[in-house]
């Protein structure tokens, strides 16, 4: 009996073993045809992407990091920066992966002409993204014979003309523009007859790009310019400038500058008891003028251009989550910053509809097609056409209170 059961135990055993070989055998097969499956899926999609990506391009930058406006030009620069690494994030654009290739030239000109010649040559730039007027002004005939898109962040009427700067766009409105925009302001909110009006601009370029424009504007409108003075970009005294100012009693005082020299005119214009309503046009507005200038920037008015990263705009969504996938915070950057990303951003939108985006005429055709960009707050919306490159005219009004910028008009023209 013993034996028959032994017997019996065996075969059950030996059963056993058949089955669980069996499932075993089946299993590694499945698993071995899955494994080889997803090596194919894989090799197919690698194949893919590869076949997407038809090249680099390149476009090249200007950036004053640590010249005259550094103050403005260095977040502006991080913004650019920003938005191509952002962009990486998001796959080819057109094909083609983009490269921001760049370097200070701390606001000097011939600095800035070594340095695009590089660019060109070297790095064999396909578009370019600048910086100061001076710089981009002198380098017009050479961007229009190289055929090379030039977005800068010089916004001098003079880019306008399309026979000079048939390679140029600005992104924003002019400064003209903007000074335009300030005096009508004025004319439609003074109340005590004919506003009075000094110019405080710096001796350069960009200091003096909107002023004949706009004592032309003032008197178009019936506004009187009474007063103008220079004040240098690193001015830490602007005491002698002011007294003359004082003698002519303007209403308004609209300033030319960036953060420093603003910074520099409203603590001595606190000190002098002056009672004036300055008004800065966009690069001497933003959060970098507050601490320099303290409590004398209440009742500041600014032209605003582009977004402050505080505002509840859509735009600033993908801002605020790329910044948060690198374990930083939108409410640590400032305007200038969003200002960079922008004019990245609206570069990268005429390679997107350029036909041929490898070259400057390919994609100075392709920003020609942007119609109405929607930018979701971040800035007014920007059209290009074949005889335009002034992108808008609009702007908007902030004025400091409490120790902030709040926006107090919606977009203006004049």
């Amino acid at each position: 009996m013993k034996k028959f059961w032994s017997l019996v135990l065996m075969a059950v055993l030996a059963i056993g073993m058949l089955v669980g070989c069996s499932g075993g055998g089946q299993k590694a097969s499945q698993t071995a045809a899955t494994n080889k499956n997803e090596g194919e899926a894989k090799s197919e999609e690698t194949a893919i992407s590869a076949e997407e990506i038809k090249g680099t391009i390149k476009v090249g930058g200007l950036f004053d990091l640590t010249g005259g406006t550094g103050d403005v030009g260095t977040p502006y620069a991080e913004g650019e920066k920003a938005y191509f690494e952002y962009l990486a994030t998001q796959g080819p654009v057109n094909g083609y992966k983009l490269e921001l290739i760049g370097d200070d030239y701390a606001y000097k000109i011939p600095e800035a002409t070594k340095l695009y010649q590089k660019l060109k040559s070297k790095d064999q730039v396909a578009a370019i993204l600048g910086w100061g007027t001076g710089d981009t002004e002198a380098l017009r005939q050479l961007v229009a014979a190289d055929k090379l898109p030039f977005i800068s962040a010089s916004y001098s009427e003079n880019l306008k003309n399309m026979d000079e700067s048939p390679y140029n766009f600005l992104s924003a409105a002019s400064y003209s523009d903007q000074a335009r925009s300030a005096l009508k302001w004025i004319k439609d909110n003074h109340t005590a007859g004919t506003p009075t009006v000094a110019l405080l601009y710096n001796d350069t370029a960009f200091g003096k790009s909107p002023i004949q424009d706009a004592k032309d504007f003032a008197a178009e409108i019936g506004i009187e310019v009474v007063d103008e003075q220079i004040v240098d970009l690193k001015a830490l005294d602007a005491t002698p400038q002011l007294l003359n100012m004082q003698k002519k009693n303007p209403d308004y005082a609209i300033i030319q500058e960036t953060w420093g020299a603003t910074a520099t005119i409203l603590k001595d214009a606190k000190k002098l008891g002056i009672t004036t309503q300055f008004i800065g046009l966009n690069w001497a507005t933003g959060e970098g003028l507050l601490p320099i200038t303290g409590d004398a920037a209440e009742g500041f008015i600014g032209v605003v251009t582009h977004a402050f990263p505080y505002e509840d705009l859509p735009g600033l969504a993908e801002i605020k989550t790329f910044l948060e996938s690198k374990g930083e915070k939108l409410e640590d950057k400032n305007q200038k910053f969003v200002q960079g990303w922008v004019a990245a951003k609206i570069m990268v939108e005429g390679i997107r509809l350029a036909d041929d985006p490898t070259t400057g005429e390919g994609i100075r055709a392709g920003l020609e097609k942007i119609n109405n960009l929607d930018l979701q707050g971040l800035a007014a919306p920007v059209t290009f056409s074949a005889d335009n490159h002034a992108g808008t005219n609009q702007i908007r009004l902030a004025q400091v209170k409490d120790g902030k910028f709040e926006v107090i008009t919606d977009y203006i023209g004049h």
